[in-house]
């Protein structure tokens, strides 16, 4: 086993909310730390502080919910260098794993078990400097692209990334709107007007149980 640590926010069970697996009870496993400040991210509270665990007691505490389904997220996860390790622990151990990645960092080194759900930052997060492109080389339909939508102009500057890269020949691509600041029906209607092969998803969790943390 290893004795590899990382600084964790918080572990806990809940639904997934995004992605295709939407609706699924998971185990979350919240890194702390985060080299980008999007303007509406919703888990500041992860960019600072935590608790150094071990990956052995990480997998003890993930085991005491028995899921199948684990999601490794942060903050950033692969802003720590360990992050590797523990994905790789939690697929030993059986798990259906997923990380949560902003497409900041490089991904070409995440365990090909993994399903890697990341981000494409668009203009409206205030971060779209910083995608690394080189991370697109490496999706394959195991994984999926994710735009956070903000407005009109985030959703035009994502339609044209995805035709004119052909992403959903690399990938599920997923849109969501930034919660609270655009309505999902209009997202929808451009997504219908355009006739575009993506999915759309909402943040389950917060029409469960609105903006709690650990949830």
């Amino acid at each position: 086993m290893s004795d590899a640590s990382l600084r964790i926010t918080e572990i806990f069970y809940s639904v997934q909310g995004e992605t295709s697996r939407a609706g699924l009870p998971t185990v979350f496993i919240r890194l702390t730390g985060c080299p980008l400040r999007c303007g509406y991210c919703d888990t500041a509270y992860a960019f600072h502080g935590g608790n150094s665990m071990d990956i052995d007691t990480i997998l003890q505490r993930v085991a005491e919910y028995a899921p199948r389904f684990v999601t490794v997220t942060g903050g950033e996860p692969l802003a720590q260098k360990n992050a590797l390790c523990l994905l790789t622990a939690l697929c030993d151990a059986g798990y259906d794993v997923s990380l949560e990645t902003s497409g900041a960092l490089d991904i070409g080194g995440v365990d090909p078990r993994v399903s890697r759900i990341m981000d494409i930052k668009t203009p409206g997060s205030g971060e779209v400097t910083k995608n690394d492109w080189n991370n697109l080389d490496y999706l394959t339909r195991h994984d999926e692209i994710k735009f956070v939508i903000a407005d009109a102009a985030d959703y035009d500057w994502a339609r044209r990334l995805l035709l004119e890269h052909q992403l959903t020949q690399r990938c599920p691509v997923l849109f969501s709107p930034v919660h609270g600041q655009i309505q999902p029906g209009q997202l929808a209607d451009w997504v219908l007007r355009d006739r575009l092969p993506v999915r759309l998803q909402v943040q389950l969790h917060k029409i469960f149980w609105g903006e709690v943390a650990g949830r």
